[in-house]
């Protein structure tokens, strides 16, 4: 019988969107490797921030992840860097997200593996978080990543802070990373009408779970300076649960109390299928529609 091929995907995140030949070289190791592919790689200067998307076997997926880390911490120099988005690493989440004939555990034991060798191979304090978090504190990356990059010497300097691999100090330049395990995570963003960054903190803090409002999702307000506009900038942790129409209209509603609209969405990176077909048969009033009637999913069968 042949061997059962296992698939893993990881989407690192690089605190890098702007400049092109950084951006290449950090994505170089996932290209032209065997037992890797490289699905989508994607910048956002606002953010200043960097989204790849990788499927793969474990292992191979693991070195290549592992290389261009390297390269980021190399060329990313956090003291110098601004951006949008929080962060506290060059690289600095690497998700691992089990996809098919790969446990959670399987997945918790490969994302500690590769904590490991980028906590000896280029000196970098690493947090295990979410599925693979240590203990509970650490489950929640928002809790992790708090301070960031400039308030990450201090945090770390208390010991219920102490990197679960690595030095206890931070990276000079290239600050601290989290490695973890998850289920598959939409950035899902809505746009407003606005420059008003302080109206879109406002609807972030009463869209999120954290603020008491949907329950897998995380949101923070963001300016987008060169559009003149604000965006609700939304991770979506279980789009089973939580759906992107839901997180859509609550934006609306908890919008029009400034009287702003919302003129555009956005999903950053890769979507599973299932959660834009939820939000269509939801828009269209479609009754009793399965993912059966997909032809892709008839022709993947």
């Amino acid at each position: 019988m042949s061997e059962v091929k296992k698939i893993i995907e990881c989407v690192p995140n690089f605190s890098e969107g702007r400049d092109l030949d950084k951006i290449e070289k950090i994505v170089n190791p996932f290209r032209g490797k065997d037992g890797v592919k490289l699905l989508d790689y994607q910048r956002d200067e606002d953010h200043n921030r960097l989204v790849v998307t990788v499927v793969g076997e474990p292992e191979a997926v693991k070195k290549a992840v592992i290389e261009a880390i390297g390269v980021s911490t190399e060329l990313i120099d956090l003291r110098v860097h601004e951006g949008q988005h929080p962060r506290m690493g060059a690289c600095d989440v690497v998700p691992f997200i089990p996809i098919k004939n790969v446990s959670v555990e399987e997945a918790i034991e490969l994302a500690n593996e590769t904590a490991k060798e980028l906590s000896e191979k280029y000196s970098l304090p690493i947090f295990m978080y979410e599925k693979a978090a240590k203990n509970p504190q650490r489950e929640n990356l928002a809790n992790v990543r708090k301070g960031e990059f400039e308030g990450m010497a201090q945090k770390m300097s208390q010991p219920e802070w102490a990197p679960d691999y690595g030095p206890a100090s931070v990276h000079p330049s290239a600050g601290a990373t989290a490695v973890g395990v998850r289920m598959p995570l939409v950035a899902f963003n809505v746009n407003l009408g606005t420059d008003n960054l302080e109206i879109a903190n406002k609807i972030a803090k009463n869209v999120r779970f954290i603020g008491g409002g949907l329950r897998f999702c995380k949101a923070m307000g963001v300016e987008l300076k060169e559009r003149g506009i604000v965006q609700i900038s939304m991770n979506m942790t279980d789009y089973t649960k939580t759906a992107l129409y839901r997180a859509y209209e609550l934006v609306k509603i908890e919008a029009k109390r400034y009287g702003v609209s919302a003129v555009g969405t956005e999903i950053i990176g890769l979507v599973p299928m299932e959660a834009l077909i939820d939000t269509a048969v939801y828009y269209m009033g479609i009754e009793d529609f399965s993912m059966d009637q997909v032809l892709e999913t008839r022709i993947m069968e």
